[in-house]
């Protein structure tokens, strides 16, 4: 059997579910590498919050831990990850190919030199897109790296338009689109009884259309924004709600603009992963007004998997994929609070309407799937293999 190592930073709970699913089916021999297993304080960075996640994340498949030598341990910084041994560590287990996670961690980097020496195909799974804008030089850089790689794992549309406008054939572009635990997410009991102690809970008016912010309390995600939008909304005759639910740097800076305009929001702070489907249901439709550095939005998968529609901003990532216009959701041109306030305003006089695309959402995001995602693996690990086969046989691998 094909052995395949996949490596990233940490244990991610969007990742896991993928490894099980591969594990499952048993057409690969996987193991999970991590730079490190990080601690309740490297987990809560970005949230506000020391914490572990209450899912468990390193059951049902196989991995193994490198020894991390960096100063300074971190799951979110290059430097944080650095694991020099990773090299002998690929050669003692024999590996026939290597997928990493991106390139923002200095032990990916590490071992695509690794798989380099040992003449082992390496592919790459990461986020890149051109949504944001970046300095010639990075470009010229990322134009070196992309092409070091024997196999490309795209997440979605605008991932998939990185690596080509580099260079990369179709035929080494494979699918492997980002997704969530959808099964923990869609089978949750969508009855009144729950919706309204969940709206008890977090003091949602009942009879209330409500929003949903979820996520980091952080830059990217801007999520003052929304509240900026909420107040033009409410100023033009909205009544609705929205609920905050996160933590982070900005949650002190939105509550207080939140208490000073009279904003009808409630605050939950962060919320765990097994309680977090409670957070779609208790709501009525995602908003995700984040810039560019949001190069996807699991949230996004998350709400549509719970058959709540979105509505973000054009620069986040999953919006080509995901986001249907009138059908699934609806986006807006990243910082125009009008625009954003104009949806809303709309939206919160259109109950029934959310409720149609909320079911069109649950649709669209079943192709996005652990099941789909380990297909594709599957896919890329053989066809990059027969090409790396053909290319030796020929005195030659790229």
């Amino acid at each position: 059997m094909t052995r395949v190592a996949f490596v990233t930073s940490h244990p991610i709970q969007y990742q896991v579910p993928v490894f099980r699913e591969l594990t499952r089916r048993g057409n690969i021999d996987l193991t999970v590498v991590f730079a490190q297993l990080p601690d309740q304080k490297s987990q809560g960075s970005g949230f506000g919050v020391a914490f572990e996640w209450d899912i468990p994340l390193l059951e049902g498949y196989r991995h193994h831990v490198l020894d991390n030598v960096a100063s300074q341990p971190s799951v979110t910084t290059y430097a944080g990850c650095d694991t020099p041994r990773v090299a002998d560590y690929l050669r003692e287990q024999k590996f026939d190919a290597v997928i990493v996670n991106g390139w923002v961690v200095k032990t990916c980097l590490q071992t695509l030199q690794a798989c380099k020496r040992l003449r082992i195909p390496c592919l790459v799974r990461g986020e890149a897109n051109h949504l944001r804008t970046r300095a010639w030089w990075k470009k010229v850089a990322q134009r070196f790296l992309v092409r070091r790689y024997a196999g490309y794992l795209y997440i979605g549309e605008a991932n998939r338009n990185f690596y080509k406008s580099y260079g990369v054939p179709d035929d080494r572009l494979f699918p492997c689109r980002y997704c969530i635990e959808l099964e923990r997410f869609s089978r949750f009991d969508d009855d009144e009884d729950t919706r309204r102690a969940a709206r008890d809970r977090w003091g949602i008016p009942q009879d209330a259309v409500c929003f949903l912010f979820s996520g980091k309390f952080e830059e990217k995600k801007h999520p003052r924004m929304l509240l900026e939008s909420m107040l033009i909304a409410k100023n033009a005759g909205m009544k609705a709600h929205a609920l905050m639910v996160g933590d982070g740097v900005l949650r002190a800076e939105c509550e207080t603009y939140a208490r000073e305009q009279q904003l009808p929001v409630s605050f939950a702070g962060f919320i765990n992963q097994s309680e977090i489907p409670l957070a779609y249901q208790a709501t009525d439709c995602l908003v995700l007004p984040s810039d560019a550095g949001e190069t996807w939005g699991l949230v996004v998968n998350e709400a549509m998997a719970c058959r709540r529609p979105a509505i973000v901003s054009r620069l986040v990532g999953c919006r080509r994929d995901l986001i249907e216009e009138g059908v699934t959701g609806a986006s807006f041109t990243f910082g125009d609070r009008q625009a954003l306030a104009d949806l809303l305003l709309m939206f919160s006089r259109q109950p029934a309407q959310l409720r149609e695309m909320g079911e069109r959402a649950f649709q669209r995001t079943q192709d996005y799937s652990p099941l789909k995602a380990a297909e594709g693996i599957e896919v890329a690990v053989e066809s990059t293999l027969l090409r790396w086969q053909r290319k030796a046989s020929g005195g030659s691998r790229d």
